[in-house]
Formats: structure tokens, sequence, C-alpha cells
């Protein structure tokens, strides 16, 4: 086998172990011409040995075979397909005989299986957590004793190779080592390990590079694994592993082992990851392209970086010795475990995931995730960062994958802009991006420098700072928050009285279990940003660009306290900065307008202003009637406010929110309901914020009006159907005053009726009355009728919301509903009694969907506002045990990355919650 010594200019590795077919004598004239193949060749040249001449591998999807004469009897024993794949992938691995099974890690056990009981397994100090697991179990309860050691130096590993102390039955290596990427010499380990020990197995798990990039058995190892998982398949869509030998008496030992315990790939994996591997070469060389240029750029901007493409890296020469590519994954440290989690948590491209090798590019922190079932104790002695990050590069386009990761590092603070720096056209750019990308990716680098370099003056600020999560600029200090805020708030469903509440007449409304979740996150960039992804919101503004200089003027210094009116010159203002992203729809718009208002107001001043990221999102419907907006505005309300130390963020043994802090919450909810909807009730932010459910009647005309807590009804459920008819609130309720004003003798008697509506469903829900709960049931469905009938007459419903009407009311349902919030558009409640049969409920569903709706099932109480106050989470717990590879990652994006559907188990999952 001949190997470069030193890496080609191009980083494509296309004619690895193969030789050039030039001038062949007779002896390669004798040959197939297959062998002459270069690997890519062999790649996508599958042996197809169909009986119907298939060009792809046929799935032989079946446990038995017929007949006592042929070559397969049971799948577990052998399979058409896995054997396909097998026979490919001897080829690619120069192996006498390949194995498939389930995963890497069956791998790693069917191998270890050959270690008997006082026999001696030395493996690396840098290994993927999963093998460290694996090794700690068979060393604590298979009488195997297992020794670690620095397999970069031969001289570490000697004073374990004595005869005398130890029977060395097995050398475990990784090169590169993950996530390190440190280098092994496997030729030269192999002959010293051979020298004293000749029947001691020298076993590599090779996922690193894969067979396209290093294949040890042409290097004198005896056993390669592989995670097919990763390269081999390429698209994460499937687990398997791979054993590769050369020796037949090992092959025997483990096909037996894999006949005996059944852990074989199954015919449909095999034939995914045939499919994968034919393809491997192309991605790899992809990947490989990209990562030398992510290497290049941050060991330019001065960070450590792992990876043995750089000509810094200290085993360069005897990795480009044994291989061909430096592989798709590197590391890098920050010095700060806070600001790593910052960079990781800043993401959008780069996927927050275990694992690696598929087209997609990832990001993790290995001790947090990977290696966290490696005790911390245990990677500090084998010099393991907790700050560093892994990143696996994908196919994605470079240019993509730059840009975000460049965003992530500015957004965290790990580098600031370099203002002496002139940048280049964007033609220049480009150009220089197709001829030589190595020299586009340095003078991308120019563009930016760490903070340490701006001034020594920063530098000593930040490093009193960085702990405390502030991050610097070259020209000012920016404030920012010690650590993320969590909360949560209810939506609201108003049973009785909408509209009518504006003009006096008694609501009553009451919380849902569908809620809106948050996270206020900070940066260090100097930037204050919004994420809703419920309406595609990801927008960030220099705090510096906001118009500061049209903040009202208070006599008051109490800036805890929500102001009643808005200011309109402020709000014109930011409406304008806020328009400039026209790619939102009118409610992100809104969103951020709503957002920005607060979060200047409760500065006060540019420099009070933080660094921040708020991201909500909601498994409520969004402008549907259901207090989405009330909950969005108690979230943003009660973040800020703690992140300004307004109100206090309550203590682990605290049951409840203060009535004072609760109702300077709601103040500043109401302040943002205002830039939402103009007039609001005040309804929809006391209900999200307080939870349960409240009678409420507004103080109309020197009329007094109140809240009032209902609390003696037990949970009633309600189905809620979006009709995905957007409504305009402002103009709905500006209609309903401007009729009563053109036709008070019509509409007066209809909020007279709705008062009396709403006064009965008040004595009934709060307890007044002994009714049975069927009776009370059977009534609010009269209730729900009549008032449904009186908002139809003020001419709020919409033709949507009566075929949800009438679709519920006919048979079999026979069910009450009436249009809730605004209308005219919007939402339905429909109330479902008790002994509703669930087959008639799955039906309604059924035929609400078919009809271009959305129903949600819910009940009405529960809690309001939810403060997480756990440092300590019960999800930390579960993902750094040993059971698991370990996720724990930043709250904010976990909540941004959590399905819709599966907010309230992450919120469960966190624990930790006050609510009021």
């Amino acid at each position: 086998m001949t190997t470069p010594s030193t890496p080609a200019d191009s980083s494509l590795a296309t004619s690895i172990y193969s030789e050039s077919v030039v001038s062949p004598t007779d002896k390669e004239q004798a040959k197939p011409r297959s062998d002459n193949w270069r690997f890519s060749t062999l790649c996508a040249s599958v042996d197809t040995k169909d009986q119907y001449g298939a060009s792809s591998t046929p799935i032989y999807q079946t446990a038995t075979f017929k007949g006592l004469d042929g070559q397969y009897d049971y799948t577990r024993s052998g399979n058409p397909t896995r054997g396909g794949l097998e026979n490919h992938l001897a080829r690619l691995y120069g192996a006498t005989q390949t194995f498939a099974l389930s995963t890497g890690m069956t791998c790693l056990d069917t191998i270890l299986r050959l270690v008997k009981p006082g026999e001696t397994v030395l493996a690396g100090d840098d290994l993927y957590g999963g093998t460290n697991r694996l090794l700690t179990y068979l060393g604590s309860h298979g009488g195997v004793k297992v020794i670690h050691a620095d397999t970069t130096k031969i001289e570490a590993l000697r004073p374990h190779l004595k005869p005398e102390i130890n029977n060395v039955k097995m050398v475990l290596l990784e090169s590169p080592t993950n996530p390190l990427l440190k280098i092994a010499d496997l030729e030269e380990i192999t002959k010293e390990v051979k020298s004293l020990y000749p029947e001691a197995l020298v076993v590599v798990d090779n996922t690193m590079m894969s067979p396209y990039l290093q294949r040890p058995l042409d290097l004198g190892c005896d056993i390669v694994y592989d995670s097919g998982t990763k390269y081999l398949s390429g698209h994460h869509d499937l687990m398997a592993g791979i054993i590769a030998v050369k020796r037949t008496d090992i092959c025997k030992d483990i096909a037996f082992l894999i006949n005996s315990v059944g852990s074989g790939l199954a015919p449909f994996d095999s034939f995914l990851l045939l499919r994968g591997v034919k393809t491997m070469s192309l991605r790899m060389d992809r990947q490989m392209a990209t990562s030398q240029l992510v290497a290049l750029y941050l060991n330019s901007l001065g960070f450590l970086v792992h990876y043995p493409g750089l000509k810094s890296h200290p085993k360069r020469d005897i990795h480009y010795k044994q291989a061909t590519g430096a592989g798709a994954v590197l590391s890098f440290v920050t010095g700060d475990k806070a600001l790593s989690e910052r960079i990781v948590g800043s993401a959008r491209l780069w996927g927050i995931s275990v694992s690696f090798g598929a087209v997609n590019s990832l990001i993790s922190m290995p001790c947090l995730m990977s290696h966290a079932s490696i005790s911390a104790a245990v990677r500090a002695e084998r010099g393991l960062p907790e700050n560093l990050i892994r990143l696996c590069v994908g196919i994605e386009d470079p240019r993509d994958l730059m840009d975000d990761l460049e965003h992530s590092l500015l957004s965290a603070g790990a580098i600031v802009p370099n203002l002496s720096y002139s940048p280049l056209s964007h033609s220049q750019s480009a150009e220089l991006y197709v001829s030589d990308p190595e020299a586009w990716i340095l003078e991308r680098a120019k563009g930016f420098k760490r903070p340490s370099e701006a001034n020594s003056s920063v530098m000593d600020k930040l490093v009193s700072g960085v702990k405390r999560g502030l991050g610097i600029n070259p020209n000012s200090e920016i404030k920012t928050i010690e650590e993320e805020i969590v909360v949560s708030a209810p939506g609201k469903v108003i049973l009785f009285g909408e509209h009518a509440v504006v003009h006096g007449v008694t609501a009553i409304a009451s919380s849902v279990n569908l809620r809106c979740f948050a996270v206020l996150s900070p940066r260090s960039d100097g930037k204050v940003a919004l994420e809703v992804p419920n309406v595609n919101v990801e927008a960030e503004w220099e705090i510096s660009s906001l118009p500061w200089g049209l903040l009202p003027v208070h006599s008051n210094t109490h800036r805890h306290v929500a102001d009643k009116d808005l200011d309109p010159a402020l709000l014109q203002a930011i409406e304008k900065l806020v328009h400039e992203h026209s790619e939102l729809g009118k409610t992100g718009l809104n969103s951020c307008i709503a957002y920005l208002y607060l979060y200047m107001v409760m500065a006060g001043a540019e420099s009070e202003a933080p660094s921040v990221t708020f991201t909500a999102t909601a498994n409520l419907p969004i402008s549907a009637g259901l207090g989405s907006s009330a909950a969005y505005s108690t979230c943003v309300a009660s973040s800020l406010l703690i992140a300004h130390s307004h109100i206090e963020k309550p203590a682990q043994n605290q049951s409840r929110l203060s009535e004072s802090d609760t109702n300077i919450v709601d103040g500043w909810a109401f302040l943002a309901e205002k830039v939402l909807h103009g007039t609001p009730s005040g309804i929809d932010n006391a209900v999200s914020v307080r939870g349960g459910a409240v009678a409420f009647t507004k103080s109309v005309g020197g009329r007094k009006g109140g809240l009032d807590g209902l609390h003696g009804f037990s949970s009633i459920r309600l189905l809620l159907t979006n009709t995905l008819v957007p409504r305009d609130t402002k103009t709905l309720v500006a209609g309903v005053s401007a009729k009563r004003l053109a036709e008070p003798q019509v509409v007066d008697p209809i909020l007279d009726a709705i008062q009396s509506i709403s006064d009965e469903a008040s004595t009934l829900l709060s307890g007044q009355t002994h009714a049975e709960r069927k009776e009370l049931i059977n009534r609010l469905e009269t209730l729900i009728r009549e008032n449904h009938s009186h908002l139809a007459n003020l001419g709020v419903s919409h033709p949507s919301l009566e075929m949800v009407v009438a679709a519920t009311a006919a048979e079999p349902f026979g069910l009450a509903t009436k249009l809730t919030g605004a209308g005219g558009g919007g939402c339905a409640v429909t109330l479902i009694p008790d002994e509703f049969p669930q087959v008639s409920l799955d039906e309604l569903i059924n035929t609400l969907e078919k009809q271009g709706f959305q129903p949600h099932l819910t009940t009405v109480g529960g809690p309001g506002l939810g403060i997480h106050v756990s440092s300590s989470t019960k999800e930390d717990k579960v993902r750094n045990s040993e059971e698991g590879e370990g996720m724990v990652v930043p709250k904010r994006v976990t909540l941004r990355d959590t399905p819709i559907d599966s907010l309230h188990s992450w919120s469960e999952r966190i624990g930790g919650w006050v609510h009021t």
C-alpha cells in the first residue's frame, strides 16, 4: 500500500488506497480489473448477484428460508441483503470478512467478548463516552483488567506492556480520538504490541475516518470496527455497526458470537446502509473541504483548534502517514464554559446533537452530551476541557455554515468586529471564494478579533466579567443578564361577556392548559433579539440603533411601575424601525413592536438596556382569540422585570409569586396588550398572569370595576376550534362601539342580556349554588348558546364560526358552541360534557378537521404565570446519568428546538416552577 507522507494541496481524497494504472505488469494484467479501481469507484460499484439481474441489491425481508440445501436458512444466521452489504464492505476495508451489526457499540461488545477474565485490555485515555462506559462495566463485572493510557506516545504504553505484569489480550485504539483528535501511530503501536504479545488483538475504532480515509488492517491491526450510523450511512436514518477482520480464526469467532446472540443487521437497514456507502466518497470530500476552512478560520482567530488538517497539529505527519484525509470533525476550546454554552446556544444551521458523520452539520459540547457519562473528575484527569466545542461538518454550502458560526461567535461575545479592517467588496469576496477558498476564509477572519485583542483595559473587564455573562466590545461595556430567565403563561378563553366587557359588562374568563413558554437569554454583542418560531420571527437590532432619544421623561424614578398610556412618538418610531423587516407578517411585526416597546421603556436608558435574546413559543393557537397575545405579553413583561430586578425571582421553596409582584407583572402585560390591541379590556392579561377563572368588570363612566376570582368549579373540558381565519381585534371592538353610538336602542338591551348571562355564570362557577355537576353543565350549555346568539346580533361573528357552531350542534353531537374573543374569525369554544363518548369526540374532531379547522381539546382553570427557579433541573440529572448520552444544552436552545406538541413535557422535565 502506498500512502502520501503529506496531504495533497486539495483536501479531497479521490484516489485513496489505490495505485495508478500506468504500464501494468503481466502480474497486474492477470488481476481482475476491479483490483485497480479507485476507492470512489469501488464505493459505487456494488457486485449484485441477483437472479433477476437487479442493479440494486434487493431487500430480502424474510426471517426464514425454505429448503434444506440453500445458502440461507434463518436471517439471524445470514440474509442475502446483509450478505451483499458485508461482501461489498470487505472490499472497501481490505478485509477477509466484514460483519454488519445493529450498532457500533454492539460491535465493540462483540469484540470484547473475545477477552477472558484475568486478561487485560489496554485502551486510550481519550475515547468516545460509550466506549468508556462499556469498558468500565467490563472491568467491574467481567473480571477483566482495563488500563487507560495516552496512546499518542508509545513510551506511555510501554510500562503496561510487560508480560510479567499484564496479560494483555487487547489494545483498543482510536485515531483520531473523539473529541480531542489525538493521533496514535497505529503501525508502530501494533509492531510494539506484537513483539511482546504475538496473540494480542489490536482493535481500532475507525469511525472518525471510515475506510475511505484510513484502513488499519493494512497497517497490521487485527480488527477494525466502525459505527455505520456515521459516515458509511451519512444520513443519520439508521443504526448500524461494522466489524472488519483479516485473520480467518478471528472471523470464525466473531461469526459464532453474532449468530449466537442475533446481533446481525436487519435486511432493511442493510439495504439503507448499502445505499449510503455508494456516496460516501462524494460526501466526505465535501465535508473535509469545508472542515479545513472552518478549522483555518477558528485557528486564525486565535482559538485552540484540534484538527489534523492544520499544520499546527502536533501529530499531523503521523496522521498523514496512515491516513489520506483529515476527516470532518474538529473541536476547539474557548476558555470559558459559559461562553461555549452561549456559542452553541446561538447556532441555527449547526444542529445541536450528539453523533457526527451526517450530511447535516452538528455542534455540541462533548462534556455535556456525548461524553457526559464520563465523570467530571475522570474528564479532568484525562484533560478533556469542559468548555470544548465539537463541530461535525456536513455538506451544506460553506458560506452558509460560516455565516451561522460567525453569528454565533459574535452574539456570544467570543469575537468582536475588527474596526480597523477594510472588508472586500461583495464581488471581490465572491471571486476569491471561487478561486481560492482558503484565502477567502483567511481574509474573512481578518474582519474579527478576540475580545482580548481590543485593548488591555477591556481585557481586564472581560476576565472579571465573562463568568457573570458579560461581553465586551472594543468601544464600550455591554450590559447583559447573568443567567437565562425562563417563564410561561397560559392562554385564556372568554366563556361569557366578550365585547360587552369594553362597555362595563362583566366578562367571565378562564385560563386553559395551553401555554406560551419563553426564555430570556444573555448575549454579548450589543444587540437585542427576538425569536418567535410560531410566527416565523427571527430578528435582531443593535441596541444603539433604537430610538432612545424619544423615551418619555418621567418625574418618578420607579421604573418598575408600568405607564398607563402609550407614548405615541416612541411607539411610532419603533413601528418604523420594525417595519424594515418587511418579510414578517402582521402578527410577527406586532410581536416585535410590543417587545421592543417594553424593552425600551422598562430599561429607561440605553446604558441600562441589556443585550439579550427573547425566545417565545406556544402550543396555543396564535391570533385565534385565545389570549395568545396576553400570554406572550405576560412572558415579555415578567422576564424583563426579573432581568431589571424590578421583581424578585422567587426562591425555590416559595409556593407562589407575591401579590404585589403579580400586580406589577399584570400592569406591564396590560401595557403590551395596548401596543397589540389599542384598547384591550384587561381581562386577557389578568387571566394570563393569575390563572384560574375570573369575573372581570371594567371601570366605565365613573362606575367602579373589579376582578373577582371564581374558585368553586372543577375542571371543565372544552374543544377550542381555530378557524384559521384572521381577525382584526381593533376594528371589531371599534365596530361594536360605533354600532352602540348609532343604535343604542338595539345594542344596550343586548349588553343587558349579556350582563344577566355573566351574572348567572358567575354564580354557577363560584360555587354559590348547590347544583349537581350535570345540572351545572346543562345550564352552562344554555348560557353558551344564548351568549353566542347575542354576539352574532352585535355583528362580530363570521361564516367560519357559524360553520363550527352548526357542526357541533348537529346530530349525533348536540353540543353548545360560541365564538370566543373578538370574533370575526378566530376561535370557537365548545363545551364537552363529562359523559360525552370518546368515540363521538374523535368523530367530531375528524369532522372539524375535514372542514379545514384545527380543534384543540383542553381544560379550563389551572395556574397562571410560571417562573422557573430551579438551577439543577430534573432534566439535567436524567441526561447526565449513566443511562444515556447526556444532552444538557442551554435551555433557550432546548425550548426553541422543542416541537410545539412537546412543550408541556419539556416544562415538566426541567421542573422547578413557581406559579401565581
